[in-house]
């Protein structure tokens, strides 16, 4: 019972879905609650995969994967979005690791923001657009927790660098164990779509490739600039780990422009 408290803990910080009232809130369940942001990944790739399957069915690809896009971010509330734009702002503008975090903590979104977030999403949507249908409700539950397991090993391995944060009550030490409860919640998803022969082999593997290559790149990045990682943080990565998993598995359909 006390999992499935930290699952809706995890569930109520990082969606704007309602949660039971039963579960209660002590702050220090918050703490343990990271270990579910790939589980929670996947309830937001359930909605978003609904929303494309019943569109897809009446309307083309691309407004299809625009819809379901624009779900996952209402369900969120923009959460990581907002952190993406906010590391872009910070890496982009700040030339000392002191001027960076205050850029990122600046509510106003600058020129390095939106340029990075018009073509993370520009990336997202376009890639979803040109996957096969059923091949974009795979990647769905594929890139959403897969992507939120990515920005969990930030946690898992490196220093939270601000004394207060949205972010810091989920920013103390994670345990093995529990980086390992998060994969899980990647594993099982993507072990019933090789099962059910959803998403090949080569696409799952794409995607876990891309997914640890942002983690590595970007952790690297944060360590040397800012010392860590903060919440933004954890929203860049998602974001740019969801966009490269799509990308991914594009990659493994063959559909290059050349083969055209």
């Amino acid at each position: 019972m006390h999992q499935v408290r930290l699952f809706f803990i995890a569930l109520q910080f990082f969606t704007r879905l309602p949660i039971p009232g039963w579960v209660g809130f002590e702050a220090a369940w918050l703490q343990h609650a990271s270990r579910y942001f790939p589980l929670v990944g996947c309830v937001v790739a359930a909605v978003a995969a609904a929303v494309y399957y019943a569109a897809a069915l009446v309307l083309p690809a691309p407004v299809a994967a625009v819809l379901s896009t624009a779900a996952s971010i209402y369900m969120t509330g923009a959460f990581h979005e907002d952190g993406f734009a906010d590391t872009c702002d910070g890496l982009g503008g700040g030339m000392t690791k002191e001027r960076a975090l205050e850029i990122m903590k600046d509510s106003r979104v600058g020129a390095y923001g939106a340029i990075g977030i018009v073509c993370m999403l520009a990336t997202k949507l376009s890639a979803l657009a040109l996957l096969p249908p059923h091949v974009a409700v795979a990647a769905l539950f594929i890139a959403h927790p897969l992507s939120r397991l990515a920005a969990t090993a930030l946690i898992w391995r490196l220093d939270y660098v601000r004394g207060e944060g949205k972010a810091k009550p989920l920013a103390q030490q994670m345990t093995n164990a529990e980086f390992a409860i998060a994969t899980i919640s990647c594993a099982l998803p993507a072990t019933y779509l090789l099962t059910t022969a959803a998403m090949t082999p080569a696409a799952v593997l794409a995607a876990v490739l891309a997914a640890t290559a942002v983690a590595f790149w970007l952790g690297r990045l944060f360590v040397r600039r800012l010392g860590g990682y903060t919440g933004d943080c954890l929203g860049a990565v998602q974001q740019l780990a969801e966009a490269l998993i799509y990308i991914a598995v594009l990659a493994t359909l063959g559909h290059g422009a050349w083969n055209a």
